[in-house]
């Protein structure tokens, strides 16, 4: 059973082998059986189902209401996406999820967009029944899941087992405290450059790529992207490199960007981060959709020099400066109840190991000038 392998009284996320445990013993479940790919390292791709609902506004349950309930109080019209449809742009809809989980009381979980949705601009948010919290299922959850969704910046196109978010099981206190936190970076380097360590390590923005484009911005109307297929898209269609002149960027209100960490980062295989929402004291942009960082991401021990993290950008409100170095977010690690049995970058499906600045793996490489 997962409760024993789980390691009952130690606190960590559970690794992809107590994942596969849980769904062997029933916590997590589903019509289908688990796609190949499905199980990560240390979190599961939740797939959706064959309805989407569009809705007139993004809601919440509450204590006392199912999804379900709420999906009657506000649904404009259901889509069947069993043979595929498109999510419209601006447009908010619920999706019920293939998977749903009966947890032990000791097990709590969150979710977070997939690498490649965030980098889409595309609003993923975990719901449950009775839930209170975006992205959170509380401890002895048993029922359905759902996904909210809203497309910011592209049209997409979806289909029952499309994979957009992704959730991580707990058990316990998992987080390091800072003084744990100072301990580790100071054994294995966790990011490349000297970072105040409070309330997690900071993170900072990228601007200084001499003679190079430091980052890209959604175009304003483009085409439809589909959600399943890879290497599909021209980078032109989508996006314009943006380029920053003496290491800063004035970011425009409602316009969505891809930029890269200053930092390189190595998470070691004994721990999973997440990197925490932006906090209103930097300014007022919305700095990452996708936050999981999987054991073994940016990996060293072959020899590697970390990996970059990938910033999702929004501003809002005004125009705002962005400068090279500016810190931009936090990175909070949490332990692991073990290290998982195929670590971030072991298999084909580790898109992002190594990387610097890229776009979702949607994108073909630009093409070239003759």
């Amino acid at each position: 059973m997962a409760g024993k392998a789980g390691m009952t009284g130690k606190s960590g996320v559970y690794s992809d082998r107590l994942i596969r445990e849980m769904c062997a013993a029933g916590q997590i479940s589903a019509p289908w059986d688990l796609d190949e790919d499905q199980i990560q390292p240390a979190s599961l791709d939740l797939r959706l189902g064959d309805i989407a609902y569009r809705v007139r506004a993004s809601f919440l349950p509450g204590r006392d209401r199912s999804v379900e309930e709420r999906i009657a109080d506000f649904s404009m019209h259901e889509i069947d996406i069993t043979r595929g449809a498109v999510l419209e742009k601006s447009c908010v809809y619920i999706v019920p999820l293939r998977e749903s989980l009966a947890l032990p009381e000791t097990v709590k979980a969150a979710a977070n967009a997939k690498s490649s949705t965030g980098r889409l601009d595309l609003l993923t948010r975990l719901l449950c029944d009775q839930g209170c919290e975006y992205d959170r299922v509380h401890a002895g959850y048993h029922g359905p899941l759902y996904v909210e969704i809203c497309p910011r910046s592209f049209s997409v196109l979806v289909r029952t087992g499309s994979k957009l978010n992704q959730i991580r099981f707990r058990r316990g206190a998992a987080r390091l405290s800072d003084p744990e936190l100072i301990r580790l970076h100071d054994e294995v380097v966790l990011v490349t450059h000297d970072e105040d360590i409070d309330d997690g390590i900071g993170f900072s923005v990228n601007l200084d790529r001499p003679g190079r484009h430091v980052g890209y911005q959604a175009r304003p109307h483009s085409g439809i992207i589909d959600i399943d297929r890879t290497d599909a898209c021209r980078v032109e269609d989508y996006w314009i490199p943006v380029v920053a002149e003496d290491r800063h960027l004035i970011l425009d209100p409602g316009s969505f960007y891809i930029l890269s960490s200053r930092e390189a980062v190595h998470i070691p295989l004994d721990y999973a981060a997440e990197m925490l929402p932006y906090l209103p004291v930097v300014g007022e942009f919305r700095v990452h959709y996708a936050g999981f960082f999987d054991p073994g991401f940016g990996d060293r021990s072959t020899g590697g020099q970390g990996s970059r993290g990938v910033l999702e950008v929004r501003c809002h409100e005004v125009p705002l400066l962005l400068e090279h170095g500016q810190k931009v977010g936090r990175l909070i690690f949490e332990r692991m109840l073990e290290a998982p049995q195929q670590p971030y970058g072991s298999h084909a499906t580790s898109h992002y190991q190594g990387q610097g600045l890229k776009l979702s793996k949607h994108f073909r490489a630009p093409a070239r000038a003759a």
